[in-house]
This record gives C-alpha cells, sequence and structure tokens, in this order.
C-alpha cells in the first residue's frame, strides 16, 4: 500500500506533534508516523506522573488531524518513501525527521540479560511506558537506586521519593546537576533532595548491576561498596536517535545535521528536535525543539526564506514534595571568566539564591534559585543581549523585583 502526503513527519513527541498542528493549521497536508502506542504527550512532565501528581492523559498533547501509529524501519531517498515494519509504504514531498533521543545505558557488567533486556526492576527513564513501568514497581520502603545526577536523575529521585521509596542517587560527577548549576546552586538541590530523604553519592561510579534470578537485587560501586536495590532507574542523558538517517546515508555527528533551514545533506529532508546537530549544538531540550518545529513550519508553509539561527535555551525545574515547592532556573553561561562581573544575592532562611554573570556590560548567563519572579524579566535582558546600564542600577531591579515571571 502507498499513499501520497506533501509533508511526512516521524516522530509523534514534542517537535513533530508541533510541526504537524502548525502545518494543518497554515493548510499543508501532513501526515505524522509516531511508534509509541499512546496518545502523543509532553515527556518533560514524565517525573510528575512518576510522582503521582499528574495522571497520566493530563500531559496528553494536543493530537494533529493525521496521525498514524507505525514503527518506520527505512528510508528510500531515491524513490521518496519512508517503510513501515508492517510491510507499508509512505510516499513523501518533504519528510522531516523528528525522532527524538535515546536513554543513555551506561556499560555495566550485569546490565543486561541473556536475551539484550534490561533485568526486573532495572528502569530506563525516557518513555511513558518506562514511567508507567516505574510507577507500578515503586511502593513505600521500596530500595531504589538512581544512576545519574542531572536533570532527568534529580527529578527521578525526587519523584520516587515524595512516592515514599528509600532512594539512592549516585552521581558521577563532583556535584549535580553540574551541566546547568554553579556549586552554590547544586548545594540547595542537594539540600532539597536530602530533606526528601534522599541519599546522595557524589563522585560515585557504579560498575556492576547484581540479579538474581533475572531480577536486580544491588548494584556495585567502583570501590566495591555495593547498595541493596529494588529499582534500578537509569538516568544517564540521551543519544541523538540517528540511526535512520544514518541508514539513510544523511550527515550525521553527533546528531542529525542540519542547516538554518533545519535541512539535512538530502534538500527534500529536515529535522528537528532532540535528534538534531544545528551549527555545532544539540540542544536536547524542550524550548529549542519548539522553536525549530515553528521555524520549519514558516518555511514550509509560509515563507521559503525563513530561517532557524539557533536558540537560548532556559533550563527550568519544579521539584514539588513535602512544603513548598523547589523551584530553579539556569541560563546561559553560569560560571564567570577571568574579568567578568557577577552579582550574587542570596537568602539562607528561605532558601533563595540569585546569580548573574556580566560580560562586557551583557548578561551572559544567571541560576535563580527559589522565589523565581524575576526569571522572566532576566531571561529578557539576556535574550535580547542589549548592553546594561553602567551604573548597575537596573541590574539590581531585576534581581531584587518580584514581579516580572
Amino acid at each position: 500500500m502507498t499513499s501520497n502526503t506533501r509533508v511526512v513527519v516521524i516522530g509523534a513527541g514534542l517537535a513533530g506533534v508541533r510541526l504537524a498542528r502548525r502545518l494543518g493549521e497554515l493548510g499543508t497536508p501532513t501526515l505524522l508516523v509516531g511508534e509509541e502506542e499512546h496518545p502523543p504527550y509532553n515527556r518533560v512532565l514524565l517525573a510528575e506522573v512518576l510522582a503521582g501528581r499528574y495522571a497520566p492523559e493530563v500531559i496528553g498533547l494536543p493530537a494533529p488531524e493525521g496521525l498514524l501509529r507505525a514503527r518506520v524501519t527505512g528510508i528510500d531517498r531515491g524513490a521518496r518513501t519512508v517503510e513501515c515494519a508492517d510491510g507499508t509504504s509512505i510516499a513523501y514531498d518533504t519528510l522531516v525527521l523528528a525522532t527524538g533521543s535515546n536513554p543513555v545505558l551506561p556499560p555495566l557488567r550485569g546490565l543486561f540479560t541473556p536475551d539484550h533486556q534490561l533485568p526486573e526492576g532495572v528502569h530506563a527513564f525516557r518513555t511513558l511506558d518506562d514511567c508507567l513501568g516505574l510507577a507500578k514497581a515503586v511502593r513505600p520502603g521500596v530500595r531504589a537506586v538512581v544512576i545519574g545526577g542531572g536533570l532527568l536523575g534529580v527529578s527521578a529521585a525526587r519523584a520516587l521519593a515524595v512516592r515514599g521509596a528509600q532512594v539512592v542517587l549516585a552521581q558521577q560527577a563532583e556535584r549535580l546537576m553540574e551541566r546547568q548549576l554553579d556549586p552554590d546552586a547544586s548545594r540547595l538541590v542537594l539540600r532539597h533532595l536530602t530533606d526528601l530523604g534522599v541519599e546522595v553519592h557524589t563522585e560515585c561510579r557504579v560498575r556492576d548491576v547484581r540479579c538474581v534470578a533475572g531480577a536486580v537485587r544491588s548494584v556495585e560501586m567502583s570501590d566495591g561498596y555495593a547498595l541493596d536495590a529494588d529499582l534500578v532507574v537509569l538516568a544517564c542523558g540521551v543519544r541523538p536517535r540517528t540511526g535512520l538517517a544514518e541508514q539513510a546515508g544523511l550527515a550525521v555527528h553527533k546528531g542529525i545535521l542540519v542547516d538554518d533551514a533545519l535541512r539535512t545533506s538530502d534538500p527534500h529532508i529536515h529535522a528537528v528536535g532532540d535528534c538534531v546537530q544545528h551549527d555545532g549544538t544539540v540542544y536536547g531540550l524542550a524550548a529549542p525543539a519548539l522553536e525549530q518545529a515553528d521555524a520549519l513550519a514558516e518555511l514550509l508553509a509560509v515563507d521559503p526564506d525563513a530561517r532557524y539561527s539557533g536558540t537560548r535555551s532556559l533550563t527550568r525545574l519544579t521539584l514539588t514534595g513535602p512544603g513548598s515547592p523547589f523551584d530553579l532556573a539556569a541560563f546561559g553561561e553560569t560560571e564567570a571568566r577571568p574579568g567578568d562581573d557577577v552579582v550574587r544575592l542570596a537568602d539562607a532562611t528561605r532558601g533563595t539564591y540569585r546569580k548573574v554573570v556580566v560580560r562586557d556590560d551583557r548578561l551572559v548567563g544567571g541560576v535563580l534559585v527559589g522565589e523565581l519572579g524575576t526569571v522572566g524579566a532576566l531571561a529578557r535582558a539576556w535574550e535580547g543581549a542589549e548592553p546594561l546600564p553602567s551604573d548597575g542600577g537596573p541590574l539590581l531591579h531585576l534581581l531584587t523585583n518580584d514581579g516580572g515571571s
């Protein structure tokens, strides 16, 4: 069976759904192909489902009209068709890859069963099925080890702790969320997790997963120390999902290489979202994926000269639990270079921390923890890249004014 559709989008995550909906609104026939059995959902909110804060249907995305559930197995660039696992073939004029990313599975001894499956009790944390499997397994008192202390690991550890699990977080780096936060902000995240009962080990490498009868029982650290475990969550980052592109002979480095038109090395194939590498950067975040989808919709349906010039992305995380929520935001360069000016405001009693980095009279980055009323105004000043007045007054106003989110 062959069907003809002008634009075919492979991948029903945030970027793919956004692109298909925008193209539909602009009158461009679009077929969205997704392989997950669930309706499209917002992956950013999976930790809230695991924590029991949201039901799975609450994180659903408004689905576009043309949605086909199928697993794409290949691309025939000469014939301009994509081949599906069920034997069907779909013709395209323009193909868009929005294939997202896969979880990084660390090279641990014992991580896979003889038939290359994860043992019972070991979970990645990337899809709704991963989340539902974890939610089914977690219960008060269960011993859970989270491997990875980045954004995903911190979110997973917090969610499991809120559900009553005894959580140990093992982080190979010297502090939590080291890619986004400076040391002071990392310490506040550590304090928040510790207050929830999470035991955090940094500069700690896991080397072995021990199983009995196909089910995990413990993990062993590189120093030989063993942690009992009923559940293990792998939160070691993600890697762009580039297999289809590579098989089709498209240019791939860390991600699928695209230009400012979000075009791959084949002029009939574009790519957006986590699978993409643009101007040397793989973002792996929601905001750039949505901006890329909007830019490509504009290009395909309205203005062929529309371009994507990159995203100045802001990381934002809200951790809920007993007591008030713990909010943080980070943007740009959070660590100062020699010669930079740094402004810090900290309130230990309220657990708030605000820091901005200024270079050549321009705001180049910042970290905010606690009350985030200033984040909107600071982010706008950063995104605008306009020179700050030399007296510093407006910057202090931005840091202390809680009305601009």
